[in-house]
């Protein structure tokens, strides 16, 4: 049986993740498709990263999701047309 206290927790292990500019996030969750893809890494570690790649999928829809309604909040207004930019909250 493999030891519990090996391994940080994934609480902490992913705390970070929600700080990340999208950049940042798609960079990781790129590195970490590729070691997974390259299948050299060990099944406890792969499991480990797998769930970290799934937090910075997360993040990088929601930050995708919050640009995209930026965006259409910026430049329609309720009749279809340009209006200019206004705060917006999707919190």
């Amino acid at each position: 049986m493999a030891q519990q206290n090996s391994q940080p927790s994934q609480n902490s292990q992913n705390s970070d993740v929600g700080q990340l500019s999208f950049e940042r996030a798609i960079e990781e969750l790129e590195s970490i498709v590729k070691r997974l893809e390259e299948g050299k890494v060990p099944l406890e570690e792969s499991v480990a990263i797998y769930e970290r790649g799934e937090a910075l999928k997360r993040r990088c829809e929601d930050l995708l999701r919050r640009a995209e309604a930026r965006v259409q909040k910026i430049t329609l207004d309720a009749g279809g047309n340009p209006t200019g930019a206004e705060p917006l909250d999707v919190e």
